[in-house]
């Protein structure tokens, strides 16, 4: 069979950055096809998606011609040596800006790249350019007043998540071999499971959050932010964040573990979701031991997580939106809902006066640090060889802005919608969400898998289980 360019295009864009690498390797392409292939791809699609805010074409086209010398010469080295990828807004890359979505950064520059990004570079990725996030990355939903809203490229009516919604959405389109994403509340698995892609949201202290940005201050909520791979395979995950972290994942056998099915709750859970867990638990029931049972804190945590992150009333968050400035919350919000002039997102004012009312006091958050230090020891036991199996959020990817309604209102609605979440953000877990299904119109379900720091290596075991016996990654034809 002759393989049109057009038939070549359409490969390269289905396949992932281990099978870019390899077609690199045996040199049936070169780095500067395949970036060129990624750029046009990129050019056609970011118009109706808009997942991508700035690019480096020039520079990755220069360094794909480096790349592809190296490579002539038997000179190439790094597992993702001349792949391309692309990278979440919030992480500095050197030359490009870092704004979080801010009209008043929309000038910030950086000079240097991020930790992760530096390793990542160290292993030959070529970066083709940065992706949308809410302000401050503080939504579950991506759009700002700098860039816009991200949309779902499956349904463009539909919401790609956040805050790594443009990171989600570029790769379920794409436009990249592999990406880069960072997760204090869901910011990698909302996108990973409405998009329809993969993504690991890694465990407490595991990665360098160095060249992050907003910057955490606070020592509770950096035990909650997770920075890992958005990516088209689960192999993918495992090599990237094998790449990022501090640490290797250490070797663990798959079967010694046992798996928990979440059961039936007093929570939300679509029919089509309850019934792809069944399947999940009908499936591994014969080789594996499985169960059905609540976790500890299960209940408590959405609570926890939202107190955590309303610590001070999210002052720092609030000075970072403001640019130092001191402004009345309520009146921005009113004013960009009723002519769209304020400064920030109403997404981001009505986030920070919520932050604001669920505000710890002192004598609270001592409580809820004795309660994370005892829930800390009796997770290490309980997950030691323990993966849990949950959604991530209770239906698949709703129209623009439903997500933000059932997340930030004032009757708490967070505590229904968030637990499946935030579970894996207020302990400090490990985290790896998979495209396992689909529901009647077609829209990814993507199945949550949680265990201890350390078992990386079996999360990565079982979702290549799932890719092989449900569904895995099917790129969105726009």
């Amino acid at each position: 069979m002759v393989k049109t360019p057009e038939l070549v295009d359409s490969m390269v864009l289905d396949m992932d950055a281990t099978e870019v690498a390899q077609l690199l390797k045996e040199k049936k392409l070169n780095s500067r096809q395949i970036v060129e292939i990624y750029i046009e791809h990129l050019n056609r699609i970011n118009p109706s998606v808009n997942c991508l805010v700035e690019n480096r074409f020039d520079e990755a086209l220069r360094e794909a011609d480096s790349a592809d010398c190296r490579l002539a010469s038997e000179e190439a080295a790094g597992v993702l040596f001349g792949v391309p990828i692309s990278i979440k807004e919030a992480f500095d890359v050197g030359g490009m800006k870092t704004t979080g979505g801010l009209l008043g950064r929309k000038d910030f520059v950086m000079d240097r790249d991020a930790e992760v990004v530096r390793k990542l570079r160290a292993e030959g990725a070529i970066i083709l350019g940065k992706s949308n996030t809410p302000e401050l990355c503080f939504c579950q939903e991506t759009e700002n007043k700098l860039y816009g809203r991200t949309n779902n490229p499956r349904d463009l009516h539909r919401t790609a998540g956040g805050s790594s919604g443009g990171e989600g959405a570029l790769i379920a389109a794409g436009g990249a071999a592999a990406g880069l994403g960072s997760d204090i509340g869901g910011s990698i698995r909302f996108p990973g499971h409405f998009n329809g892609v993969v993504g690991f949201k890694s465990g407490k202290g595991q990665v360098s959050p160095e060249g992050s940005y907003p910057v955490v201050k606070q020592e509770l909520q950096d035990r909650m932010l997770g920075i890992g791979p958005i990516a088209k395979s689960v192999r993918d995950a495992r090599t990237i964040y094998n790449i990022v972290a501090k640490q290797k994942a250490p070797e663990r056998k798959l079967e010694s573990f046992t798996f928990n099915i979440i059961p039936d709750t007093d929570y939300p859970m679509a029919d089509h979701t309850r019934k792809l867990l069944d399947s999940i638990h009908h499936k591994s029931s014969p080789d594996f031991n499985t169960e059905r049972e609540i976790p500890p804190y299960f209940k408590d945590s959405t609570e926890i997580w939202q107190e955590i992150m309303s610590i001070d009333g999210a002052s720092d968050a609030r000075t970072e939106a403001f640019g130092g400035k001191a402004k009345n919350l309520y009146r921005s919000y009113l004013t960009e809902r009723m002519n769209r002039k304020s400064e920030v997102h109403r997404y981001l004012s009505w986030a920070l006066i919520g932050a604001s009312l669920f505000k710890p006091s002192e004598k609270r958050l001592k409580k809820i640090e004795d309660f994370l230090q005892h829930g800390d020891h009796i997770l290490e036991n309980y997950l030691k060889e323990r993966i849990l199996i949950m959604p991530v959020y209770h239906k698949t990817a709703p129209r623009h802005g439903v997500v933000y309604r059932e997340i930030f209102s004032i009757r708490k609605t967070f505590r229904q919608y968030l637990p499946y979440v935030a579970y894996a953000n207020t302990w400090g877990l490990p985290s790896l969400t998979v495209p396992a299904g689909t529901d009647e119109k077609g829209m990814p379900i993507g199945i949550q898998l949680i265990s201890r720091n350390g078992n990386e290596e079996a999360l990565f075991q079982l979702g290549e289980w799932l890719e092989q016996n449900f569904q895995s990654y099917k790129r969105a034809i726009l």
